[in-house]
C-alpha cells in the first residue's frame, strides 16, 4: 500500500542525521578534535557502515618528503570537515560526537600515509572554501566538486569522482532528468553553496525561454532537512551528489533515484597556490597502489567512483 507523501515516516538514520545536524548547526563552527586515522566504533545502530579501513596505513616516507619543511617539523595540519547530511558524506553516529563517512577515512588514511596528525573542525559546507583562502584552515574536505570557477581561488587534489544527480518521490512523473526544462513549474531542495545551487540558479533562465513556469530552488544549510522536504512534499525534486543520492533512496522508502546528470572530479580543497598539493597527490597513489583505497570504497559502497590516480587541479569534467 503506497503512503502519503506527507505521512511517509523517516528511517531512523536520517532522523540521526537530521539531528546531528542540527547539534552542529547550533554550535556554529563545531568542536576541533584530533584525527590519527583511528578506527570508528564497531557498530552503529543507524545502519551507517563503521568498519576500520584505515588503522593498518602506514606512513610513505617518498610522499611525507614533499611535504613543506614547516608541516613536517609542525606535524599537524587544520582540516575543516563539513558535517551533517547522508552518508557516504561526512555525518555524526549516535554518540552525536563521532563523524564518520568517505571523506574522512580519505582524509585520516593521507594523513597517516604523511605522517601528519589532522586538527578537524565540523564546518558548514558553504563556509568551508572562503576560510581556505583567509588561512583559517589548511584544506577542507566536503564531497567538494572541481570547477572552472573554483579552480580560480582554489586547489583541488582529487581522490573521487561523483557529480550530480536527481531523486524524488516514487509517486513522481519524472523517470530522469536530461534537460532542466523537465524541472519547471517544481520545487527543487539543494544544499546551500553547492555546485548544485550553482547549477539550478543558472539554468532558471531555461523555463523562461520555453514560456513556462520557472522552478523554485529551496536551498538548506541544514543538509539533514531536504529529505523531510521531500518525503513531506516541500520540494519536489532533490539535486545532490549521486553516490548521496544512491544511499538514500535505498534507506528511505518511497524514494526513486533518477540517474545521473553531470559527472565531476572531487578532491581535497586548498587555497591557491598550496604547497601542500604535490605530497597529497603522491599519498592518494600511495593509497591507490595499496589497496587502501578500495578498501574505503568498498566499505561506502561508491566502487563506481573510482579514479585511476591523483591529479591537481584538473580541468572540470564536460560532458
Amino acid at each position: 500500500m503506497r503512503t502519503p507523501p506527507h505521512s511517509r515516516r523517516i528511517p531512523a538514520a536520517f532522523a540521526l542525521i537530521t539531528a546531528a545536524t542540527l547539534v552542529l548547526t547550533g554550535c556554529g563552527s563545531g568542536d576541533s578534535a584530533d584525527a590519527t586515522g583511528g578506527a570508528a566504533p564497531a557498530g552503529d545502530s543507524s545502519g551507517i557502515p563503521t568498519k576500520d579501513v584505515v588503522s593498518a596505513v602506514r606512513k610513505d616516507a617518498a610522499a611525507a618528503r614533499l611535504l613543506p619543511a614547516d608541516v613536517r617539523e609542525r606535524g599537524t595540519l587544520r582540516l575543516a570537515s563539513a558535517v551533517g547530511g547522508t552518508p557516504p558524506g561526512t555525518t555524526y553516529l549516535a554518540d552525536g560526537k563521532t563523524v564518520v563517512g568517505q571523506d574522512i577515512d580519505f582524509a585520516d588514511a593521507v594523513a597517516k600515509v604523511l605522517g601528519l596528525k589532522l586538527k578537524r573542525e565540523a564546518a558548514s559546507f558553504e563556509a568551508i572554501l572562503p576560510a581556505l583562502d583567509s588561512g583559517k584552515y589548511d584544506l577542507g574536505t566536503g564531497n567538494f566538486g572541481v570547477t572552472e570557477e573554483r579552480r580560480r581561488t582554489i586547489d583541488f587534489v582529487t581522490y573521487i569522482n561523483d557529480g550530480q544527480g536527481f531523486a524524488v518521490r516514487k509517486d513522481s512523473k519524472l523517470t530522469k532528468v536530461t534537460d532542466f526544462e523537465q524541472l519547471c513549474g517544481l520545487n527543487v531542495a539543494t544544499g546551500a553553496g553547492t555546485t548544485f545551487e550553482v547549477t539550478l540558479e543558472d539554468n532558471k533562465h531555461v523555463c523562461d525561454d520555453a514560456g513556462k513556469k520557472p522552478y523554485s530552488v529551496k536551498t538548506y544549510a541544514d543538509q539533514g532537512a531536504i529529505w523531510p522536504a521531500l518525503q513531506q512534499g516541500r520540494a519536489d525534486v532533490v539535486m545532490s551528489t549521486i553516490n548521496g543520492l544512491r544511499y538514500a533512496v535505498k534507506q528511505q522508502e518511497g524514494l526513486k533515484f533518477l540517474g545521473e546528470y553531470h559527472r565531476l572530479d572531487v578532491g581535497f580543497a586548498f587555497k591557491k597556490g598550496t604547497k601542500l598539493a604535490p605530497a597529497f597527490r603522491a599519498a592518494v597513489d600511495q593509497l591507490i597502489k595499496d589497496g587502501t583505497y578500495d578498501r574505503i570504497l568498498k566499505k561506502w559502497g561508491t566502487q563506481g567512483s573510482a579514479i585511476d590516480k591523483s591529479r591537481i587541479s584538473p580541468p572540470e569534467i564536460k560532458d
